[in-house]
Order: structure tokens, then C-alpha cells, then sequence
């Protein structure tokens, strides 16, 4: 069984738009990084919002801020968010386990940007929407932590390797 596949499932059954982006992303496109949670980046529209906040919930995750989680669903709530809390996402985690999820709700990538060239890994029943490298490295370029530098350099590795094939 894979990482939350009980979400992934349910995201494909509700045709949640989305991609994985973040060290699974890392992950699936070829590297070995630790990591325990998964990032997504989700069409920001308010109903697409609502599904993934109603699975989310049904699947026994929280919220760590102190607000009802359906205002994720709501645009204005959010740019609020983005500009008075300088919020980049919005983290949902499960009690009594290492799983946790974002939302990033702030993004140098914009979803349909990203879904475009995003690539698509089948790993059973379930088929997982990851953003390419060349958009994750944009990301990982706008976010500039140490670990995305480092993510950076995994990223230029895993280009290069395909592109002499």
C-alpha cells in the first residue's frame, strides 16, 4: 500500500484536480528523499477546494489553525489568509500518525500551469498527477529554503541523466 492511498483514491473517484509537488514529488520523479508528507498544489477554484476539505475530513485529518476548514473553500478567506498571515499553505494531519497533508494556497506555480506538463504515475488502481521537473525546480527556485537548494541540485541530476538517454 502506498502513502496515502486512501486519499489518492478517493481524489481520483471525486475527480479532484490536482498535482503532487514537494519531496514526493521529489520521490516520484526519481530521487530518494525522506519525507512524510505530501504537498499538493489544487485548482483554487472554491468546489474543487470543498471536495478535497469533505474527503479530507471523512479520512479522519484536521487542521492544526484554529478555523473550520471548509473556509479553504472560500477565495476571499483565502487571499485574506495570503496577505494578513503570509500563509503559503495550509496543513491538514492525521491524529496518532505521521501523515499530514498541504495545500499549498500561495504558489510561484499556478495549477493550470502546472497541470499541463504534469506527469502521470500509475501505481495500481490509482494513477497520481506529479508536476514535471522542470515546474518543480521553478518552485523549489522560488521557494529558496536550504532543502529545496538541495532538492535543486537532485532535480538538475535527474534532467541531465534524461536527457542523455
Amino acid at each position: 500500500m502506498i502513502i496515502y492511498e486512501d486519499i489518492l483514491k478517493e481524489f481520483q473517484k471525486q475527480k479532484v484536480r490536482y498535482v503532487v509537488v514537494g519531496g514526493i514529488a521529489v520521490n516520484l520523479l526519481g530521487s530518494l528523499r525522506s519525507t512524510a508528507d505530501i504537498d499538493i498544489l489544487a485548482e483554487m477554484t472554491d468546489a474543487n477546494l470543498r471536495k478535497i476539505v469533505v474527503i479530507l475530513k471523512s479520512k479522519g485529518y484536521c487542521v492544526k489553525h484554529p478555523v473550520d476548514p471548509m473556509f479553504l473553500a472560500d477565495k476571499k478567506t483565502r487571499q485574506e489568509w495570503i496577505k494578513d498571515k503570509h500563509m503559503k499553505a495550509f496543513n491538514f494531519y492525521k491524529k496518532n500518525s505521521l501523515n499530514e497533508l498541504d495545500i499549498i494556497i500561495d504558489s510561484p506555480m499556478t495549477f493550470e500551469k502546472a497541470v499541463k506538463t504534469c506527469k502521470h504515475f500509475k501505481c495500481g488502481k490509482i494513477t497520481i498527477p506529479v508536476i514535471s521537473v522542470n515546474n518543480l525546480m521553478k518552485m523549489k527556485l522560488a521557494s529558496n529554503r536550504p532543502l529545496d537548494k538541495i532538492d535543486l541540485e537532485v532535480l538538475r541530476t535527474i534532467k541531465k541523466i534524461r536527457s542523455e538517454k
